[in-house]
C-alpha cells in the first residue's frame, strides 16, 4: 500500500481473543467506557474509517466520517445509498489505495475497525494496532480478532508474525480489568 497512508487498528477483545459473540454482535461485557473514551478520541484525528458491516464506533456523529464498507456483495466500489462520503469496497475488486483515492484521499490516517476480514486485510501495512483486551471476559464460540485465529494462534501471535512489536501493556481501567497495548511496526 501507499507508504501515504498510516494505517491503525483498533480493537477490544476478550480474554480468549474474541471481538464479538458467535452472531457477529459485540456483547456487552466488551463494551467499556475507558476503552470507547481512548476509541472517540483517536478517531478524532482520522481521516478515513474502514470496516464490515457489524463495525461501528457508536458515536452520534459516526456517519460524518469518510467510510469504506468491506463487502462481496459489490464489484469494486459503490456509494452507499442514501449516506454522503461512504462506499461499499471489496477488496477483491479494487485496490485500497484506488477506493481512498475515490473517497478524495491521496494520504492521511486510516482507522480500521473490524471485524475479522477487515482486520486480516490489513495486516501486512499497519503502522500500529492498538489491542484492548477485557481480561475477566471470555466469549465461548466467538468471532476472532483476526480470521486466521481460527487457527489456534492469538491475536498477538498474529501481529508478532505480521511484524509487529508490542509497547508496554497499560491498565486502561484497572477495575475491570482492561488493558491497552499499542503494537508498532519497527
Amino acid at each position: 500500500m501507499n507508504s501515504a497512508f498510516s494505517i491503525d487498528g483498533y480493537a477490544i477483545a476478550s480474554a480468549d481473543g474474541m471481538i464479538a459473540g458467535p452472531d457477529g454482535v459485540m456483547p456487552e461485557s466488551l463494551k467499556n467506557e475507558a476503552d470507547h473514551q481512548f476509541f472517540m478520541a483517536a478517531l478524532e484525528n482520522v481521516d478515513l474509517v474502514a470496516h464490515g458491516r457489524n463495525s461501528h464506533e457508536g458515536h452520534p456523529n459516526s456517519d460524518l466520517r469518510r467510510r469504506l464498507w468491506m463487502t462481496r456483495s459489490v464489484e469494486t466500489l459503490e456509494p452507499r445509498p442514501g449516506v454522503e462520503r461512504q462506499w461499499n469496497w471489496n477488496p477483491e475488486g479494487l485496490r485500497f489505495e484506488d477506493a481512498a483515492h475515490a473517497a478524495g484521499l491521496t494520504s492521511g490516517v486510516v482507522a480500521i475497525l473490524g471485524g475479522p476480514s477487515v482486520y486480516s486485510e490489513f495486516l501486512p501495512v499497519y503502522r500500529a494496532f492498538y489491542l484492548c483486551r477485557a481480561e475477566r471476559v471470555r466469549i465461548p464460540g466467538g468471532t476472532p480478532v483476526f480470521s486466521v485465529m481460527r487457527e489456534g494462534l492469538s491475536a498477538e501471535e498474529v501481529l508478532r508474525r505480521d511484524g509487529l512489536s508490542p509497547e508496554p501493556k497499560l491498565e486502561l481501567d484497572a477495575p475491570n480489568g482492561v488493558t491497552l497495548t499499542r503494537w508498532v511496526r519497527i
